[in-house]
């Protein structure tokens, strides 16, 4: 059999696993359509849960966006002000901004829409603020303190702008937004597909029609890559990268970014409750045993929290984080756990057992579970891998029923990270950060934080919040993480958001 019979038999094989849809789009011939495929789902129409979609695809605009530095850019909003007391932003709007059904975007329906993710459980509502207005065409926003992150906030997938057309009530019956592409068509979860907005302001894009497709095996997305059925795979899985790097007709972007896969760790439960049992199953981990053999980037060790992407909150002073099983069985037995029945921990008669929850979304997150399930068995902990859908997990935080979980945490959604953890760490704990676990210290250092512009004090308040994080393990770093994303030669001038905001689709061209 020919190398190339081989690699078609690969490609048809990997393709079989695919759900209906996606094999129908694999044996699509090459289109003037632009085809995106990563591994998340389309989870309903609400900008809080599926608004990282329609945003990212153009479709839905927020009032400010984010350079790949976090610096606020316009979107909806072309211009911005803050009061002398620091507590009043006003946001002039693009002036010819529509909807896609031809509506103007006014600031009652900015308002409205603001107003709406304000009253949900998430970002808008944790922040202190004290009004949201229309007044003279323009949004007013008004904190009960100064804010000082309030620009990178207003960037969140959560926060975009609908027309007013788009809801029933307080539901959201369709997707209207103001991008320079409207939506044509969706079969959620799996897929949408959108064309060129008649009304969108700006200029019009070049490639006049996009799809979208949730596909979630990486071997998959891969082989979508490949063969040339998309032109932008985002999500790639380590083992496919460097076959990928090989393919003449795929140009593949890696990159690291501010995310960081992580445990997360119920410390209500008894097993955890004590700094010295998290700290013990930290020193048990071999991180870089992990990063060489299964992610193929021994620089994606994860020494603290937050990878050196993110310099201004990655402290260089702090001690690494580091395998020592000595340690590791010291500080359990300091605990009361001792020896049992083939060699798993005991005390008070209990094993030292638990479930960690993960999802194959993230194709190398399996692997890694099953690696460190050898690892802490090694100090006598018995851990079980459950693999489930990612909801799973912020499912269980709020039922209480999570034990623990191998996650992947973005802290650029929110462009400045003090979001992410606001959200994360805040007194009653975030759906993906911590779980049974709070610290004043860190309340005050992160309000401290929102409230002030000086460069000096901001840096020492993150340092400290960096520090506190590292010391108290509430979550326990794995893996620092490398965005690998293939991009069809078929088209330029695409770039890759570093921040994960956009698939900048509008700014492309097809070559040839």
């Amino acid at each position: 059999m020919t190398s190339a019979s081989l690699a078609r038999r690969s490609l048809l094989g990997s393709a079989m696993g695919l759900p209906l849809l996606a094999r129908l789009s694999l044996a699509q011939p090459a289109t003037d359509t632009f085809r995106v495929v990563t591994s998340q789902e389309i989870n309903g129409l609400d900008p809080a849960r599926s608004g990282y979609v329609f945003t990212r695809l153009q479709v839905v605009e927020t009032l400010l966006g984010a350079d790949d530095g976090g610096l606020p850019v316009p979107q909806l909003a072309r211009a911005w002000t803050l009061s002398e007391d620091r507590l009043t932003w006003r946001f002039t709007l693009r002036q010819a901004a529509r909807f896609h059904d031809g509506t103007p975007v006014t600031a009652e329906a900015v308002v409205a829409c603001l107003e709406r993710a304000r009253s949900q459980a998430g970002l808008l509502g944790n922040l202190p603020l004290a009004s949201i207005a229309a007044e003279s065409g323009a949004v007013l926003i008004r904190t009960s303190r100064p804010f000082t992150p309030l620009l990178a906030f207003l960037a969140h997938y959560s926060m975009g702008i609908l027309a007013p057309a788009a809801f029933e009530g307080q539901a959201v019956r369709t997707i209207i937004g103001s991008g320079p592409y409207k939506l044509s068509r969706l079969l959620a979860p799996q897929r949408l597909e959108a064309e060129r907005a008649e009304h969108w302001d700006g200029q019009a894009p070049t490639i006049a029609r996009l799809s979208y497709l949730a596909a979630g095996r990486g071997e998959t997305r891969a082989a979508m890559a490949e063969g040339g059925q998309a032109e932008l795979v985002a999500q790639l899985a380590p083992e496919t990268v460097e076959r990928l790097r090989r393919n003449p007709r795929v140009a593949v972007d890696i990159r690291a970014i501010p995310r960081t896969r992580l445990i997360k760790l119920n410390c209500n439960l008894p097993l955890f409750r004590d700094i010295r049992a998290r700290r013990a199953l930290s020193l048990a981990l071999d991180r870089q045993g992990m990063a060489a053999a299964l992610l193929r980037s021994p620089a994606s060790t994860a020494t603290q929290l937050f990878p050196p992407a993110m310099a201004e909150w990655h402290v260089p002073g702090l001690a690494p984080l580091r395998r020592d099983l000595a340690e590791a069985r010291r500080l359990l037995a300091e605990l009361g756990w001792q020896p049992g029945a083939e060699g798993i921990l005991r005390r008070d008669g209990q094993p030292f057992a638990f479930t960690l929850r993960t999802f194959s979304d993230r194709p190398e997150l399996p692997g890694l579970a099953t690696a460190m399930q050898a690892q802490l068995r090694d100090v006598g902990i018995d851990m079980k891998v459950a693999i489930v859908n990612s909801g799973e997990i912020p499912a269980g935080h709020r039922d209480g029923t999570l034990e623990a979980a191998l996650m992947a945490r973005n802290f650029s959604l929110v462009p400045d990270p003090l979001g992410t953890l606001l959200q994360d760490y805040g007194p009653e704990g975030g759906d993906w950060g911590a779980m049974g676990w709070s610290s004043a210290a860190l309340h005050e250092v992160l309000d401290k934080l929102g409230a002030t512009d000086d460069p000096a004090e901001r840096a020492a308040l993150r340092a400290r919040a960096s520090t506190i994080l590292h010391e108290e393990l509430p979550v326990i770093p794995v893996s620092w993480f490398d965005l690998a994303t293939a991009m069809s030669r078929r088209v330029a001038a695409l770039t890759v958001d570093p921040l994960e905001l956009s698939f900048r689709v509008a700014g492309a061209r097809w070559v040839g």
